[in-house]
């Protein structure tokens, strides 16, 4: 299948959340480019001011641009959004396709591993890793790794057990195939659509952790901007400036929308 085929292939709402997502990204990433501003200048005789020429989105309580910190907060959250799910999504494969085919101690371990890491709730184990490290950035990837990663180790797993019994690997071993060959031709084909519906899932469950982290003011610390972190130091002003306050909400809304969309779960 083609990259064509497979964007024709999206439910139009699906379309949607990916056109949604590519603008705030293209909004963030570019943002040096078409708005240099440094989000760290503070100005502390421009505090809480409203959109103007030389501050399109206002200023926050320390007079600090608020387009360009919720353009970094962005930027941010996407890089561990890619950084997580993306080491979720392959060692989830990897040991899921693994455990369901062979079974054995190969099964036995994963599983015990994945039992180990959802004997905590989720956020409670993020915070775990937060609360041993904080402030830096490889605890809450990791942490946040960890939880999605189960999710995807129980999917494939599950799936891989039940291609592994069917009537497709019996011909192919009956052939003399090998597992590589197996895991190309039967099981790959049939594990990835699921897999690409549950990782704009998990973005989006990753994104409203590491929101969620902030806004209690654990994990990253200031002056680092992180949409729920700005949320928290803003929440102070909501009634002398919602407009300033609502924006990180607002950007969590999208970002997670455009990932929900993008899933297929919302119809």
């Amino acid at each position: 299948m083609t990259i064509f085929s497979g964007v024709h292939a999206l439910q139009p709402v699906q379309k949607f959340g990916g056109l949604l997502l590519i603008l705030l990204l293209v909004f963030a990433f570019l943002q040096p480019l078409y708005y240099p501003i440094d989000a760290d200048i503070q100005d502390l005789g421009n505090m809480l001011q409203s959109s103007s020429i030389s501050h399109w989105f206002g200023t926050d309580h320390f007079g600090r641009d608020m387009l360009a910190r919720v353009a970094s907060a962005i930027r941010l959250s996407f890089l561990l959004i890619v950084l997580s799910v993306g080491f979720a999504l392959f060692f989830g494969l990897l040991m899921g396709v693994l455990s369901g085919y062979f079974g054995s101690w190969v099964d036995k371990i994963c599983t015990f591993l994945c039992d180990i890491i959802m004997a905590l709730p989720g956020l409670l184990f993020i915070l775990l890793f937060a609360a041993i490290a904080p402030n830096t950035f490889w605890s809450l990837y990791l942490g946040i790794s960890l939880v999605l990663w189960v999710e995807f180790f129980r999917m494939v797993r599950a799936m891989t057990q039940t291609i592994a019994s069917s009537r497709e690997i019996e011909a192919s071993r009956l052939m003399g195939m090998d597992f590589f060959y197996c895991f190309k031709r039967h099981f790959l084909p049939k594990i990835l659509p699921v897999v690409a519906t549950l990782s704009a899932f998990a973005a989006g469950n990753a994104v409203l952790a590491l929101a969620t982290l902030g806004f209690i003011n654990v994990g990253l610390r200031p002056p680092t901007a992180e949409l729920g972190l700005m949320m928290t130091e803003l929440f102070p002003y909501y009634y002398q400036a919602p407009f300033v306050f609502l924006q990180p909400i607002i950007a969590v809304f999208i970002l997670v929308l455009s990932l929900q969309l993008l899933s297929g779960k919302m119809k």
